[in-house]
């Protein structure tokens, strides 16, 4: 039996299996198709055909470099796939295909997909990964990794590239994509060899789970169908512990600092996140406050007696006031935002898996390890504190803070004031939920607002891009179908990525979008404030959003009195779909 290709399109006729799109049966040989057959393709004549290889039923079948692609990566634990097929990436779509155990979600826009790649390794330290193709496909990506990248979130990146007999100008969406991607990744690399193909992938895989980053891998059209011999398409390697302890030296002086403190503080940071128990226990035995950065909003819940609050623009006035009178500030897995501004003139132990972020500050113990190794350690070598001080002094800041949002809760004034709806919001959601949340005026009021009590939280933290916050939603329900799913988003941040509404639809992923509908770039026309520029460009000429939701299968409904808004959340948690609840609210930040 043979296979033929048509001259004009490519097209393969294989008469071992036929043409099921012309009825032509299994076994047919080209010479006996009638002569008025066309290409199911291009509609070419049989005469465009020319004949190309023999296909000998008794040769063993050998696995193509995407289907050993795909079994080795979910060896690896990787089987959730987010992203667009094209011409360049259908070997690596079809592999995904043939796999059971691995999950293509088909996404709209490959930005989309990239960013709901990030936000699943967010929240579950699991790696997804984004497929998509050559050029267009690989350069749609690059915000979403971006957004990887700069919260050391680990995901892969498998792209088409053109075959590689037509690399060159004038390629047909083709571009460098090694040098394109070489800024944003850990590991970047295209299979130009069949035979190397697991070791580039086990160091992809590996590179993005050390070093806690992005890893590309492109692979040519032409090499993703390539078969390949059982001894290149085994398993390749582990992937080590990243468990670090530290020398016994350095955590001696860590004991002894803290033993010798009357007024430590502890800052937790997003290295923390994964060991709430422990910080909570080692504050209770050094008798330290509580402060977390923003992205570390609800490792520790609101109400517990030693968490005092955020630290940072979008936190309050005590929690700076007592960082800065703290003796002895512990940071737990914190990166130094300019936004959480931690007082670097203050005696510090750094906390740290990253080698490179420590030593910040004049007066700093460095201490190299895991957050969770390094509270265990010292938990067993530290004595409980002589004094009993640090609930006392949550209290004080805790207390004339909750005043302040409670009376900023309490206007009912329409349009519907952000206090009110954090409020209302902080009521509801419950205390196992998943919260993905934008960047926006949004995101200002969920973070100095909205009490946390258990809930899993992601954001968009140092690259602060619009438009997390629906496909982090989207990540958070493929990763725990199960669980309540809230997306907190602006009109601005959803009009980014609401082409991936139908995504949701599709996949049956049920949540509620809570839109803080103001018809601005608010958080925009707040920093032309700032800087005493006038406002200007910000006004949003919005869609229904409503309709849209029910256009795209779902449901929603539009809130504009603030004695609605309890119950139209209320409703839309109970709904069977994707629902938008479209909250029309106030620009101004205080009015």
């Amino acid at each position: 039996m043979a296979v033929w290709k048509c001259s004009i399109c490519e097209y393969l006729y294989d008469e071992m299996s036929g043409d099921q799109s012309t009825n032509i049966p299994p076994g047919t040989p080209f010479s006996s198709i009638p002569d008025t057959w066309r290409c199911p393709i291009c509609h070419a004549d049989k005469t465009a055909f020319k004949r190309v290889l023999e296909n000998n039923p008794s040769t063993a079948i050998l696995p193509t470099v995407s289907e050993a692609i795909i079994k080795n990566l979910v060896h690896f634990g990787i089987i959730e796939y987010f992203g667009v097929p094209g011409t360049s990436s259908l070997g690596i779509i079809d592999a995904i295909r043939k796999n059971d155990n691995a999950r293509f979600t088909l996404f709209r826009h490959e930005e989309n997909a990239a960013m709901a790649a990030s936000a699943y390794n967010k929240l579950t330290g699991k790696i997804a990964a984004c497929v998509t193709i050559a050029g267009p496909g690989a350069t749609n990506l690059t915000t979403g990794l971006y957004d990887a990248k700069e919260d050391r979130a680990s995901v892969l990146s498998i792209n088409g590239q053109v075959e590689m007999q037509y690399a060159g100008p004038g390629g047909f969406q083709e571009i460098d994509q090694d040098a394109f991607f070489r800024p944003v990744t850990v590991f970047n690399n295209t299979i130009y060899d069949k035979k190397m193909t697991i070791k580039i992938l086990t160091m992809a895989v590996q590179h993005a789970v050390v070093r806690n980053g992005v890893a590309q891998i492109s692979v040519p059209n032409d090499i993703q169908k390539q078969e390949i011999d059982p001894e290149y398409a085994t398993v390749h390697g582990v992937i080590p512990n990243r468990m670090i302890r530290p020398d016994n030296e350095t955590l001696q002086k860590a004991i002894t600092l803290i033993h010798s403190s009357t007024s430590p503080v502890i800052l937790t940071g997003w290295g923390a996140h994964s060991y709430p128990s422990q910080v909570e226990t080692f504050a209770d035995r050094i008798d330290a406050p509580i402060l977390s950065t923003f992205r570390a909003k609800g490792i520790i819940p609101d109400e517990h007696p030693l968490y005092a609050g955020i630290l940072g623009t979008v936190g309050s006035p005590g929690a700076r006031t007592m960082v800065e009178q703290a003796d002895l500030l512990i940071t737990l897995g914190v990166g130094f935002s300019k936004m959480t501004r931690v007082p670097e003139h203050t005696r510090i132990i750094q906390v740290d898996y990253d080698p490179i972020r420590l030593g910040r500050g004049k007066d700093t113990l460095p201490v190299y390890g895991d957050v969770g190794e390094v509270l265990r350690e010292i938990l067993q070598g530290i004595p409980s504190s002589s004094h009993s001080s640090a609930r006392n002094r949550v209290k004080q800041v805790k207390k004339p803070w909750e005043e302040i949002r409670k009376t900023e809760a309490d206007d009912r004034s329409t349009p519907i004031r952000p206090p009110y709806i954090m409020e209302i919001l902080s009521k509801i959601i419950p205390s196992d939920a998943i919260i993905s949340v934008d960047v926006g005026e949004n995101g200002w009021w969920f973070g100095r607002n909205f009490r946390m009590k258990g809930q899993k939280f992601v954001m968009s933290g140092y690259l602060a891009t619009m438009g997390f916050g629906f496909p982090g939603a989207i990540a958070g329900k493929i990763a725990y179908p199960e669980k309540r799913v809230f997306c907190i988003t602006g009109d601005g941040g959803f009009a980014m990525a609401m082409g991936d509404f139908v995504t949701a639809v599709k996949y049956d992923l049920p949540m509620v979008v809570i839109i803080l509908n103001n018809h601005e770039l608010g958080m925009i026309q707040v920093e032309q404030q700032i800087e005493k520029y006038p406002n200007y460009a910000t006004a949003l000429h919005n869609p229904d959003f409503v309709l849209y939701a029910k256009s795209c299968g779902g449901e929603g409904i539009r809130v504009e009195k603030p004695e609605e808004l309890e119950s139209a959340v209320i409703w839309a948690t109970s709904q069977d779909c994707p629902v938008i609840v479209d909250v029309i609210t106030d620009p101004r930040r205080f009015v």
